[in-house]
């Protein structure tokens, strides 16, 4: 995951708390947690990078619509993620 800019990130982070989220969820999801609104010019091409990486799979519920699922790998990577960022924080963060 080393290689992943911090939004294709959280797209993988997105992806993984939703069953099978099509591109608009996905995309109405970051844009609340960026409080600005997400282009298709920018979320397509990195969806479909992930899909390229391995990281996702894209599935076709409709001829319009598409959707996202994590794959093995890309499970392992958010939990490598995790267990990473867990070393340099402990306990609780104080808001």
């Amino acid at each position: 995951m080393y290689d992943l800019t911090g939004f294709q990130r959280d797209l993988l982070y997105v992806i993984s708390g939703s069953e099978e989220p099509h591109g608009l969820a996905i995309k109405e999801e970051l844009e609340d947690y960026y409080e600005k609104e997400i282009h298709h010019g920018r979320l397509y091409p990195n969806l479909d990078t992930l899909v390229e990486k391995g990281l996702v799979e894209k599935g076709q519920r409709d001829r319009r619509t598409n959707f996202y699922t994590l794959t093995r790998r890309g499970r392992r990577e958010i939990s490598a993620r995790q267990e990473w960022e867990s070393q340099y924080l402990d306990g609780e963060i104080e808001a």
